[in-house]
C-alpha cells in the first residue's frame, strides 16, 4: 500500500471512529444548493428551545418556551455554512440598507414535511424553495425555506410561491414574534420580504463562501495534517 493510500485509509478510519460535529463535520451535499443536508435542532412539538452547542457539537437547551409560540416547521441549519461578510453584503444590496453584517451563525433553514418528526438531533435531505429575509438589529438572519426530499405532500414543490400561503404566514408570524416578552421591550426584528429559490441558492452559496473564509476546508486540512505526519 502506498503512503497516499495509507493516509487516505487513516483519514477514512478517523471519520468512522469519531462522531462528526454537526456544523463542521457533515458535508453540505454534493448537489448543493439544489439539495442540501440539514441538521435539525427543533421540531414543532418541542416546548424547549434547543440549539447546537458550537464548541462541543452537542444539542443543548437554550431556554424553555415560556409562551405559546411554537415553530410551525422543522428547524435547524445547513452544515458548513456561515453567515459572514458576503451574506451581510447581499442582504444590504437586496434591501438597500447600509452596514448589515452576517449574524455569525450557520445558515438557518425551515423544512416543510407532512410527517411528524418526534425529535431533533437528526440529519435529513432538503430542497430549498425560497426564504425569509430577516434583519435582527443590524444583522442578516435569513431563514431558508425548504421541503423534505421525498415528502409526499411537499416534496415536489420547487418554489415558495407553490407552498400554502397559510403555512408561510405562520412562519413569518413565528419569527417576528418568538423573541417577544409580554411587558418587555420589543426586539428589533424585521422581515423585509419573502424570496424565491434562486435568491435562496445565492444566500446558500454566499454562506458557503463565508464558511470557507472563516474556517477553511476541514477535510483537506485533515488530509494535509495526516500527510505531514506520515512524512
Amino acid at each position: 500500500m502506498s503512503e497516499n493510500d495509507k493516509v487516505k485509509s487513516l483519514h477514512d478510519l478517523i471519520r468512522l471512529l469519531f462522531k462528526p460535529h454537526p456544523w463542521h463535520g457533515v458535508a453540505i451535499g454534493e448537489d448543493a444548493p439544489d439539495t442540501v443536508n440539514v441538521y435539525i435542532e427543533i421540531v414543532p412539538t418541542d416546548t424547549i428551545k434547543y440549539e447546537l452547542d458550537k464548541e462541543t457539537g452537542l444539542l443543548k437547551i437554550d431556554r424553555p418556551q415560556r409562551y405559546s409560540n411554537v415553530c410551525p416547521a422543522l428547524y435547524g441549519f445547513i452544515p458548513k455554512t456561515y453567515c459572514g461578510d458576503t451574506v451581510g453584503e447581499f442582504c444590504a444590496q437586496q434591501t438597500s440598507r447600509e452596514r448589515i453584517i452576517g449574524d455569525g451563525d450557520p445558515l438557518d433553514i425551515c423544512i416543510l414535511s407532512e410527517k411528524s418528526v418526534e425529535h431533533g438531533n437528526i440529519l435529513l435531505r432538503a430542497i430549498p424553495v425560497g426564504g425569509l429575509r430577516m434583519i435582527d438589529g443590524d444583522e442578516a438572519d435569513d431563514k431558508i425555506i425548504a421541503v423534505m426530499e421525498g415528502d409526499a405532500a411537499y416534496g415536489e414543490l420547487r418554489e415558495i410561491s407553490e407552498c400554502p400561503s397559510s403555512l408561510v404566514d405562520r412562519l413569518r408570524h413565528y419569527f417576528l414574534t418568538y423573541k417577544d416578552v409580554p411587558g418587555g421591550k420589543a426586539p428589533i426584528v424585521e422581515l423585509t420580504h419573502i424570496y424565491g429559490r434562486e435568491e435562496a441558492h445565492e444566500v446558500i452559496r454566499r454562506s458557503r463562501e463565508d464558511y470557507l473564509t472563516k474556517f477553511g476546508d476541514a477535510d483537506n486540512m485533515l488530509l494535509e495534517a495526516l500527510q505531514n505526519y506520515a512524512k
